[in-house]
């Protein structure tokens, strides 16, 4: 009876992908690892990966689709009649954040020294494969995750050693009832994300301390431990100079809730099981960050911080996207034959595919500039300041289109609640609107251009990955002319007056920036599919095509390919 049922659930014609390992399915993933990390580094963290694999595949899976129908809910007072606030989660959102905060360490483990049984700092990258993998499964944890670690990261950088020592502790803890999580409040009704206009108050106090007032409009884990706020002190200039960092904690000394009230939660589209609120400051007690009127300098090394960290989620939510189409496409059958065997479906996966793996190769390339940048390494940080901007811009609009398309190929079953389909659809779209909408984001590629030198350091970057590739010669001209008009366009819009090109150059950079990248890639683990991803990106995503005409693609492009490819894997 039992094989069966087995047969029967084989054979059953709607293919069900869940149970399957996230990570050891993702063969590709395999190969940019090996190039990407050390391998003593790769050995230890492999059964890591390998379990966050199974359980995005399986049970974490089923948290998420749990706690995404069972959103938080805002609890006002006690039983008893106290007037304590509290957001009450679901218990399988609570799971999740154990998984994610206690036992993986994602916020954590960039600021301590041992971690997973690895001594010594991890590399971003290991941070950002398992968020990777992670938010496969769950989106919305992967914010509060993010903001922690972000927000531990500025007060390191920037707050002075009485308030590190105090509260770093809490923040770097692993323990599940002891770590504190973190937030940022920023957004207001009316400043948006003209910082310059912020109105909430900071007032000091005759003992020195601070004093908050005012209304954040969208406040991310709402009821975080702490919170970096923006404020302008009350004897501070108008404008951007006025405007200082603060950390907020929840609770006081004494263990009370400090004077701030979250006014209501917010109804959201996606990202339901984790809480957004409205917070009113009344007279909340803070402490300054930094020096006095450079809140926007430090906030936004913050902000910068989750904007790479947006990316990566638009990654792995693509990621998921993709491989459930390849799953149903491989097990579906329709016609007496396999989706994928159908040759307008295998040119629908590669549309698929393309801003996918482009995705992940720029989260490992700005991991890569991100660690080089902490380590003070010449030119490091103007690479890092374009490429977060960069991912940040592009990944999060594909994962739109991406995620929605996908869902087209599992047909009726992918608008079904009960199918993991329309939570990556809902979810794709924050990427694009938090932490600075499209225009917002676009126009910090220029700001890059203008300020830091970012783009002839981005180019001699490219140009070093193009010389150890050693691609078919025409390809790899085909990819340096590109690149030279994609950083031309850049300069026009670094010009005055070329704000409207940002997003035209932006998209330009980043296609052929993933391209060369891919390219790379390809060359030096041997990857035939990888190699063909970055023609393909070149070919359609950059250059100039024919709307009309069947496509093609020249034939110098992969003249010798074979024959350098055989050199790469040996």
């Amino acid at each position: 009876m039992a094989q069966n049922d087995a047969t029967a659930a084989h054979a059953h014609p709607i293919p069900d992908r869940h149970g399957q390992n996230l990570f050891s399915t993702d063969t590709e993933l395999h190969k940019l690892l090996a190039l990407y990390l050390p391998a003593d580094l790769l050995a230890h963290m492999r059964p890591h990966f390998e379990r966050l694999g199974g359980l995005a595949g399986g049970l974490l899976d089923d948290l998420a689709g749990t706690a995404d129908r069972n959103p938080p809910t805002l609890k006002q007072r006690t039983r008893t009649g106290l007037d304590e606030q509290k957001v009450v989660k679901h218990p399988a959102y609570v799971e999740m954040e154990r998984l994610a905060l206690s036992e993986f360490g994602l916020a954590a483990m960039s600021h301590r020294d041992e971690t997973l049984g690895w001594k010594g700092r991890m590399p971003p990258l290991v941070k950002y494969v398992l968020t990777y993998l992670f938010v496969q499964a769950e989106f919305g944890l992967c914010c509060p995750v993010s903001m922690t670690d972000s927000l531990t990261r500025t007060l390191k950088k920037f707050g002075g050693p009485e308030l590190v020592a105090r509260f770093l502790p809490r923040l770097t803890s692993l323990d599940f009832d002891e770590l504190a999580q973190g937030a940022m409040f920023m957004t207001e009704q009316a400043a948006g994300s003209d910082i310059a206009a912020t109105a909430t108050m900071a007032r000091q106090e005759a003992d020195g301390s601070w004093r908050l007032s005012g209304d954040k409009w969208f406040c991310s884990n709402p009821d975080a431990d702490f919170a970096m706020v923006l404020a302008r002190a009350d004897n501070g200039p108008a404008g951007m100079k006025g405007v200082s960092l603060f950390l907020l904690p929840r609770r006081l000394e004494d263990g009370s809730l400090n004077h701030y009230r979250i006014i209501r939660l917010k109804d959201k589209l996606g990202t339901r099981s984790m809480a957004s609120g409205e917070i009113r400051l009344e007279g909340a007690i803070a402490y300054l960050v930094g020096e006095e009127g450079r809140g926007f300098v430090q906030m936004a090394d913050m902000v910068n911080n989750s904007r790479l960290s947006n990316g990566v989620r638009a990654a792995g939510l693509m990621r998921r996207a993709v491989a459930e189409a390849e799953y149903i496409a491989a097990e579906r059958r329709a016609f007496g034959r396999t989706l994928e065997q159908m040759p307008l479906m295998q040119r629908q996966l590669d549309k698929l595919r393309l801003p996918a793996e482009q995705a992940r190769t720029m989260v490992c390339q700005t991991a890569l500039a991100l660690a080089r940048s902490d380590a003070n390494e010449p030119d490091a940080y103007a690479l890092l300041r374009i490429l977060t901007p960069l991912i940040k811009f592009r990944a999060c609009r594909d994962a739109r289109k991406v995620t929605g398309d996908a869902m087209e190929v599992r047909g009726g079953c992918g608008y079904i609640e009960e199918w993991s389909d329309p939570r990556l659809v809902r979810d794709a779209h924050l990427g694009s609107i938090w932490e600075g909408t499209s225009n917002i984001v676009a126009l910090d590629v220029i700001r890059a251009v203008k300020r830091e030198g970012s783009l002839p350091v981005l180019r001699a970057h490219c140009e070093q990955l193009l010389a150890d590739a050693a691609l078919p010669p025409a390809f790899a001209k085909a990819l340096r002319d590109a690149l030279a008009r994609a950083a031309a366009l850049a300069e026009t819009a670094a010009r005055e007056g070329g704000d409207v090109l940002a997003r035209q150059a932006a998209s330009a950079l980043y296609h052929c920036t993933s391209s060369i990248a891919m390219a790379w890639e390809a060359a030096r683990s041997g990857s035939a599919p990888r190699l063909r991803w970055a023609q393909l990106v070149l070919l359609h995503r950059v250059l100039p095509r024919d709307p009309l005409a069947p496509d093609a693609m020249p034939a110098d492009w992969t003249s010798a390919a074979t024959t350098h490819t055989a050199r790469a894997t040996a």
